[in-house]
């Protein structure tokens, strides 16, 4: 079984983990948890997925040595409420990495950052990004527990040690930027920046200051931007994030469309890739 270890935070609130070497997916594993009647605050890592999932059913691809984890949550609050959850995963993954790498490495956020270090920020809905590529991904998950309660399966994809190949946008790793660290000491880091900002989260009572602080780790605020949806193609300025979490477009002709979902483009890639 993987070597994971929970962060020292995590392990005095009572988080749990079972770690693999390889599995088909930690996602279904907590699901499976889930349906069993888990009561939560619960973590399935591993080292490597052989059925991993990402957004809109697109596969997500864990070779070895990258991290793959699922956590699992019994919340107790409206599901409108809890798809938020997901901003609480981008801000605890971003700080996570931040922390965790060796000094100097990494900076927070790409927009206006100085000086050196590889910029790392966060992409709306659920990317995290260094220097522009794909480092990260989270895919939230709703469950029904026997009991008939929502659990909620937050899933979170690092690229390690490798970038997955023949994707429409770049992706990188860590080893790619010249960053040697674990699997398991990025996981470690993550579960106690995850219990700060969950605690922070307080049941959806501090989502604005979850979203206040995703903001400030976001790139493309202010940035020309196309939003690809179902039936569409969105155009116009990436103006904020709402208090939902919504993103929100100032179109050309002055209007502000309010986006729930959708594949995002920035700068020159707005108009050729959407």
């Amino acid at each position: 079984m993987g070597n994971f270890w929970l962060g020292p935070v995590a392990s005095a609130r009572g988080y749990r983990v079972f770690g693999y070497d390889e599995v088909g997916s930690t996602s279904t594993e907590a699901a499976k948890a889930a349906e069993a009647g888990d009561v939560g605050e619960v973590w399935f890592a591993a080292l490597k997925q052989t059925a991993g999932r990402g957004r809109r059913g697109r596969s997500w691809e864990t070779p070895s040595g990258n991290l793959a984890a699922s956590l699992l949550l019994v919340p107790d609050c409206d599901p409108s409420v809890a798809a938020t959850l997901g901003f609480v995963a981008g801000v605890a993954l971003n700080r996570a990495l931040v922390t965790a790498l060796p000094a100097g490495t990494v900076k927070q956020g790409i927009d206006g950052a100085d000086g050196p270090g590889h910029r790392v920020a966060l992409k709306w809905p659920n990317d995290v990004l260094a220097d522009g590529a794909k480092l990260a991904g989270i895919l939230l998950e709703a469950h029904k527990g026997p009991d008939g309660r929502l659990a909620v399966v937050i899933g979170l994809g690092v690229n390690v040690q490798y970038a997955p190949s023949g994707l429409p946008y770049p992706a990188t790793s860590l080893r790619d930027l010249g960053i040697e660290i674990s699997a398991e000491a990025i996981f470690a880091a993550l579960t106690d920046e995850w219990v700060g900002a969950y605690e922070a989260w307080a049941g959806g009572r501090g989502v604005g200051d979850t979203l206040s602080a995703w903001r400030s780790f976001a790139t493309g605020i202010g940035a020309e931007v196309a939003v690809k949806r179902e039936s569409d193609v969105v155009r116009g300025i990436f103006e904020t994030i709402d208090d939902t979490g919504r993103l929100i477009v100032r179109a050309n002709d002055n209007s502000r469309i309010a986006i729930s979902a959708g594949d995002v483009h920035f700068g020159v890639t707005a108009s050729v890739r959407a």
